[in-house]
């Protein structure tokens, strides 16, 4: 680092202070981060580096000497305080090789024995810490500041691979185990899909959902976030173990969830090459890593290093840099959803990242624009958000044209004209016209048409014909069309119209959670509209529902809450259950039809993965009608692995690890006396 003045210095590590712990608020408490973990990093290496420097600069409040906090502080927190037992610190952690080199170093130096190192996958999840009293879970606690955590404990119970109760020789009477609790990418893919349907803001990554998830207010609805956990550190008094490996080894054989990942090394030659082993697996993964974590495998030694006031001395992280690509934004459009938000797109000069070619990427909202200054014709970097969804992190400012113009969020609607509007507790605008704006009328006949809510044959083409055409305005008119008005359409022939009628025909038979989720409530997605059949029953006494009434149902909060009663309140959605009953949609759960066929998968949860000669959904229902659970991750709670064909080969290796059996499609029937 080059040397500044004095004054200079200052004012750097002053200002580094108030941005690193805006920044760790972002992260930790608001779960909404607005730079990259790599960005962060670089903040602080600078801080580090000054207050080195400058050591007459460095305070004991640094947030180099303390851990980010996701207390949200006693006023606004709903969740009580708890001291930690033993301080709950953060890892140091390193993006160069030659770092981990001095950090084996610096550890020959200070101990003269023998040591291994342990390696594992840094899961991008959220820190809980575990303890287990008398066999039983007692309490789980987030990080919080290092030294006192929120109980979420009403909320942990409700993750299918933390056991509530554990089995097993040497368990030690009480004891605390830490790890990660996070969001396989399934689970993350079906929420946002959820979220997006519902129009509400989807997560950027599945780490801000499954912080954001152990948070809910409503326990239960934890239940459907498909949340897994990872442990990997054993704590407690007098514990008989004498190494790391040693320690997670008898937690695995308790039944916690333990890393099928991690890896002993005799050297850090050996740590390095399974770091290089991973950098391009990860990505084959069914969740998230941002790293690889090695430790000091011998507890004696962990003990005699020590810790310093953030971190383990006897441990270290290594960061996955992202894969990043730089591109030139083209222009920006605006769509408007069946809802009416408003969601800003980037059109961007086409780029290869992460095997895929990236041609667009949401900017969500305006603020998100506001936030990253963007113009147009700007270098933007862009990243995949777990791998998954292209993301603008960044502008290259020192690409920027000299006649770049900031692209201007349209005040009115782009298809109607109407002028938007903006909800207090939302970052989204709407288009307020909802029963004349052409795209939203549109879109909400595509919603009901889809092939999860009524699956009629009528994609966005016919739609438009129809509409058009002035045969469809409200979602009713689908069950007026004749026979004569299809084949009058350009490109219809009788074959056609007759093909459309029979799923129109078809649709009457579709069960009421489905047509409560093509009814295209806003917020209300196809997991939520499940929930309410199931809890209701029938479209009246939902309809009859009072806000206490909803809001006391798991996945159902104010926002949700609030839009059910504003749909049932209106004219427009009581003429549309009116007419739709009166065309012969189901509007009552059918008891019969809901009866599981046995109870022989009953207690048992199971995985499945690869193809199979029903799909994926079915297969799930199937699993469902016999009394089993499914989810998305193998732990020691899930009874079977059900291979198809093409079985993701990462999780055949857990389970083989993990001893859990594996059965195909053929012995799966066998076990449900099906043909």
């Amino acid at each position: 680092m080059a040397r500044i003045t004095k004054e200079a210095a200052k004012q750097r590590i002053d200002f580094l202070k108030k941005e690193l712990e805006r920044q760790n608020y972002n992260y930790y408490v608001l779960n909404q981060p607005v730079i990259t973990d790599f960005e962060f990093d670089l903040l602080m290496g600078e801080l580090q580096g000054l207050e080195k420097m400058y050591p007459e600069f460095a305070t004991e409040d640094s947030p180099t000497r303390h851990v980010g906090s996701d207390l949200a502080g006693a006023a606004g927190s709903e969740f009580v305080q708890v001291p930690h037992r033993y301080p709950m610190l953060s890892l140091g952690n390193t993006y160069a090789k030659d770092e981990l080199l001095d950090f084996d170093n610096r550890i020959r130096k200070a101990v003269s024995a023998p040591y291994s190192f342990s390696c594992e996958l840094k899961f991008d999840g959220t820190a809980i810490c575990l303890t287990y009293r008398g066999g039983r879970l007692l309490r789980a606690l987030t990080r919080g500041d290092g030294q006192k955590g929120d109980d979420v404990t009403r909320n942990v119970i409700h993750i299918a691979s933390i056991p509530r109760e554990i089995h097993g020789e040497n368990i030690p009477d009480e004891f605390e185990i830490r790890g990660e609790i996070y969001m396989p990418y399934a689970a993350f893919d079906r929420l946002n899909a959820e979220r997006t349907e519902a129009e509400l803001e989807p997560f950027a990554n599945p780490r801000n959902a499954a912080s954001g998830s152990l948070k809910l207010q409503n326990p239960a609805e934890m239940r459907t976030r498909g949340l897994d956990c990872v442990l990997y550190h054993v704590l407690g008094e007098n514990l008989p173990f004498k190494t790391h490996i040693e320690a997670l080894e008898a937690a695995r054989s308790w039944g916690l969830p333990i890393s099928a990942y991690s890896q002993r090394a005799d050297s850090i030659e050996e740590a390095i090459a399974y770091i290089d082993a991973w950098d391009t697996r990860r990505k084959t993964l069914p969740f998230a890593t941002d790293g690889i974590v090695i430790k000091v495998n011998e507890l004696d030694l962990q003990r005699q290093l020590g810790f310093t006031a953030k971190s383990p001395r006897w441990a270290t992280a290594w960061k996955f840099k992202p894969e990043q690509a730089l591109t030139p934004l083209l222009s920006v459009d605006y769509q408007v959803g069946r809802t009416g938000a408003v969601t800003p797109v980037a059109n961007l000069e086409p780029v290869q990242l992460s095997g895929t070619v990236v041609k667009r990427a949401s900017l969500h909202n305006k603020d998100q624009m506001d936030l990253l200054d963007i113009h147009i014709g700007d270098y933007v970097y862009v990243e995949k958000g777990g791998e998954i969804i292209p993301k603008i992190t960044g502008v290259e400012l020192s690409k920027r044209p000299a006649d770049a113009q900031r692209p201007a969020f349209p005040s009115c609607c782009p298809d109607c004209g109407t002028p938007l509007v903006r909800d207090e507790d939302e970052a989204r605008h709407y288009c307020p016209n909802r029963e004349s704006c052409p795209v939203q009328i549109k879109g909400r006949f595509i919603h009901f048409a889809g092939r999860k809510a009524m699956d009629i044959l009528a994609g966005d083409a016919t739609v438009e014909q129809l509409y058009n055409k002035g045969y469809i305005h409200t979602l009713p008119d689908l069950y007026t069309l004749s026979r004569a008005q299809l084949i009058d359409l350009d490109g219809w022939q009788e074959k056609s119209a007759d093909n459309f009628l029979s799923s129109l025909e078809a649709s009457r038979n579709v069960p009421f959670e489905r047509v409560l989720y093509a009814l295209g409530i806003r917020h209300v997605g196809e997991q939520t509209a499940k929930t309410l059949a199931r809890h209701f029953g029938s479209i009246d006494a939902l309809a009859a529902a009072t806000r206490e009434d909803l809001v006391q149902i798991e996945d159902i909060g104010d926002t949700v809450a609030d839009s059910i009663l504003a749909y049932f309140a209106s004219e427009a959605g009581q003429e549309t259950v009116r007419r739709l009953r009166e065309a012969g949609l189901q509007m009552a759960v059918n008891a019969e039809a809901n009866q599981p066929l046995s109870d022989t998968l009953s207690g048992k949860t199971l995985v499945i993965s690869g193809n199979f000669s029903i799909s994926r959904e079915a297969m799930k229902s199937l699993i469902e009608a016999h009394g089993g659970k499914n989810a998305g991750s193998l732990s020691g709670k899930t009874a079977w692995l059900l291979a198809g064909e093409k079985a993701g080969p990462e999780k055949l290796r857990k389970a083989e690890k993990l001893g859990i059996p594996v059965i195909d499609e053929s012995q799966f029937y066998t076990l449900i006396g099906k043909e």
